[in-house]
């Protein structure tokens, strides 16, 4: 079968070395396989080593670069404009700000001739530039109260199907029937297209032997803003999709008008409700630092710096979140329905594309 092996970037000279070296030795057949990458805007060095790799005869079956021409610069923009020049039988999504295995296309290729028509497996976070604080950052991360309790973020034991994938491999065919991305959204555009994919009676394998890895952000700043955003698009994202989205999206939301309530009611003379907030939530702080200290099988002395940094991440996913709900309605005034045209304009064009690369690949079948 052959393979779209496709990536966006945006700034990403720090990794971007790194996921073309992965890309350059995945064992299966690099002539069936096309590399796509889409800039997004990079200004620093991301865009030239682009052009460097595209100059360098890997033995691909082709290496394309593109720029995205929308007005809307954000990831979904960007995976669109992918989508509209991918022409293999299976479309790989892979992020900039990943690591992906050697033998990470053959083992999605493998299920997909399985029979499954999207496919991909855990995802766990590393640390690009180890030492104790990144560490205690990916620490962070990588707990499920630090961050996110969604599936795919754990290597699988054995096959089971979830919600959603990170890094999945879709047949083609998927994207002929839903479309596109929602160019409106932000930070939540997978999970738009994968409730889509999911009405339309597709399933999402995780399969125990593909893994493929996401860098954390290596500063607790940069982790914050992330978390904001993340919060932020949740609060947008209700107003238009609501059922793409899980309760679990809103835990941090719901801690911080708890938190806020709770202590307006302890300054009009009834501290007992902010106390249990604060016991409770405690109680889960410590057990998760000393968690991640076991887990990790670590004495990092900075890990005691966790139940500072928990409550700052819950904290800004929360106030993003409100700041999203809060202006969800203004924002829904401004969607004019370009981003449902622009999602079957995609559609369109991954089916024109099918009979094109046909004739394309038809020396390699």
């Amino acid at each position: 079968m052959k393979v779209s092996l496709c990536t966006i970037t945006l700034n990403e000279e720090g990794v971007l070395n790194g996921l073309l070296r992965d890309f350059r030795d995945q064992s299966y057949p690099h002539d069936r396989i096309e590399i796509i990458m889409v800039d997004n805007g990079s200004t620093d060095r991301s865009l030239e080593i682009m052009q460097e790799f595209c100059e360098t005869d890997n033995g691909f079956y082709n290496v394309r670069l593109y720029s995205n021409p929308s007005v809307h610069k954000n990831q979904a923009a960007a995976w669109n404009v992918a989508l509209e020049h991918a022409t293999g039988d299976i479309i790989i999504r892979v992020d900039a700000h990943s690591k992906i295995p050697r033998h990470f296309v053959a083992r999605n290729v493998f299920n997909i001739k399985e029979g499954e028509d999207i496919v991909g497996g855990g995802r766990p976070n590393i640390c690009q530039n180890p030492n104790k604080w990144t560490l205690t950052l990916l620490a962070a991360e990588e707990s499920l109260f630090g961050s996110s309790v969604a599936d795919y973020r754990r290597a699988a034991a054995s096959k089971e199907y979830h919600d959603s994938l990170f890094h999945a491999a879709y047949k083609r065919e998927v994207f002929e029937k839903v479309g596109g991305f929602n160019e409106e959204l932000g930070r939540t555009e997978d999970n738009e297209l994968h409730y889509r994919m999911r009405q339309a009676g597709y399933k999402f394998c995780c399969c125990p032997e593909i893994v493929s890895y996401q860098h954390t952000r290596n500063t607790l700043d940069r982790m914050i803003k992330q978390k904001y955003g993340n919060g932020y698009w949740i609060g947008l994202t209700s107003g238009v999709c609501p059922k793409c989205l899980s309760y679990f999206h809103f835990i941090p939301f719901v801690f911080l008008i708890a938190l806020v309530l709770s202590l307006i009611v302890w300054i009009i003379g009834q501290p007992v409700f902010f106390a249990v907030i604060i016991a409770m939530y405690s109680m889960f702080n410590f057990v998760n630092t000393v968690g991640a200290f076991v887990l990790k099988k670590s004495l990092n002395p900075m890990f005691l710096l966790l139940p500072f940094i928990f409550p700052l991440l819950h904290i800004s996913y929360g106030v993003g979140t409100l700041v999203g709900l809060v202006k969800m309605p203004f924002w829904k005034k401004k969607l004019d329905g370009s981003a449902e045209r622009r999602i079957e304009e995609v559609r369109k064009a991954v089916v024109k594309n099918s009979y094109s690369s046909r004739r394309k690949w038809r020396k390699y079948d």
